[in-house]
């Protein structure tokens, strides 16, 4: 039987804990992390953060018999699923990842934003405007219709200046 990845769901800055209980239980692991810096009133430190707060991931080779393993650990609320089985994440986005956080550039998480789908502008002169986005273009741009006395006006926002619109 082929091992494959999930996604863990843990308590809030439980991340590293969690990961250090499921290897003593001899599970594999993967916490993307990034470094950034601190500073307090005193000093300006570098700390390890988790990339995705809440999330970790476990390699496991048949997930009935270890997700009880997994579950009963302290921190863990839940492995990852549709409400009737637990989903694999794909190897690709794994490797993907793994790869991203050694690099060593400067990563920060985005929401997940899809085509079609409705979001508000977070930050700027258009904070607040409600769109559609229409669609991503470059890296860092994406267009956003932007409903307007019925009519529809698009215009270009940075990614990290948009999020998802998630009520009403």
């Amino acid at each position: 039987m082929r091992s494959s990845w999930y996604a863990v769901h843990v308590r809030s800055r439980h991340e590293f804990k969690v990961r250090e209980s499921l290897e003593a239980k001899g599970l594999e692991t993967f916490l993307p992390t990034v470094e950034r810096l601190r500073q307090w009133k005193d000093r300006k430190k570098k700390v390890l953060f988790p990339l995705f707060s809440g999330y970790l991931f476990v390699r496991l080779e048949d997930i009935e018999s270890s997700f009880l393993h997994v579950v009963k650990t302290s921190g863990v609320l839940r492995i990852l699923g549709n409400g009737s089985f637990f989903i694999p994440v794909p190897e690709d986005q794994i490797q993907n990842l793994y790869a991203l956080v050694t690099s060593k550039l400067p990563l920060e998480d985005h929401p997940y934003l899809k085509e079609g789908q409705r979001v508000v502008i977070s930050s700027g002169p258009l904070r607040g405007v409600k769109g559609v986005l229409v669609r991503k273009e470059r890296e860092r741009i994406l267009v956003v219709s932007v409903d307007l006395i019925q009519k529809g006006v698009s215009v270009k926002v940075a990614a990290d200046a948009v999020e998802p619109l998630l009520s009403e």
